[in-house]
């Protein structure tokens, strides 16, 4: 018996640097996590906002150079969704960004390789991106893993997304000026709330990383 005390004992001992390397390395990641995340809100917030402004001061804008528009920021957005999902650290937000990169590079397609585009065709398609990412973003704020701020960005983004697609459902037929302001609008709208929530993660992370060095 006493020699199997002793065993055990080493064996505590040996485990022990392991455990506490794994915690520490584990509360490293965390302030990590923040970071990265709120990079990528930050530069999808900047990628809105551009895309709104060149949507609302393009002169002339037509249909076809508002469909490579909205394809160009699709495929930049689910990019930058998917690279969310990679650096999240629980399921729930993996799928919600996972979803939400899927729809963009669905939305995208579509609006690319549709024959023959139309003011209403478009219209129709960016509606059905808007709305149904919007719902994806109401539904991520419930997944597990994710912050009462974190909840509250992707509640009020997945509202925005929402209202605009419910307003060009109800006005289908405008034209390609209107349709390129509200689109500027609600992009510009878009990427300031993404970088203000991108904003606001970093300096939790910062005040999360100054805790855990404390507490260390």
């Amino acid at each position: 018996m006493a020699t199997v005390s002793f065993l055990l004992t080493l064996i505590g001992f040996s485990l022990a640097p392991k455990t506490a390397q794994r915690a520490g390395a584990e509360k490293e990641g965390i302030p990590i996590m923040f970071k990265s995340t709120s990079t990528s809100l930050i530069l999808l917030g900047v990628l809105g906002v551009i895309v709104g402004v060149i949507a609302i001061v393009w002169p002339g804008v037509t249909i076809a150079a508002l469909v490579i528009l909205f394809a160009i920021y699709a495929f930049i957005g689910a990019g930058l969704q998917a690279m969310r999902a990679f650096i999240s650290r629980t399921a729930g937000p993996v799928f919600g960004h996972l979803l939400l990169a899927l729809i963009d590079l669905a939305a995208g397609a579509v609006a690319l390789v549709w024959p023959g585009p139309t003011a209403l065709v478009l219209v129709l398609v960016v509606a059905i991106w808007a709305f149904v990412a919007g719902l994806a973003e109401i539904f991520a704020a419930f997944g597990s893993g994710e912050t009462a701020g974190t909840r509250a960005m992707y509640i009020v983004t997945g509202l925005i997304s929402i209202a605009f697609g419910v307003v060009l459902t109800a006005r289908p037929g405008i034209g390609a000026v209107t349709l390129a302001l509200l689109f500027g609008l609600f992009s510009m709208i878009y990427g300031v709330s993404e970088i203000a929530a991108g904003a606001q993660m970093r300096r939790t992370g910062k005040t999360l990383h100054s805790v855990l060095q404390d507490a260390a």
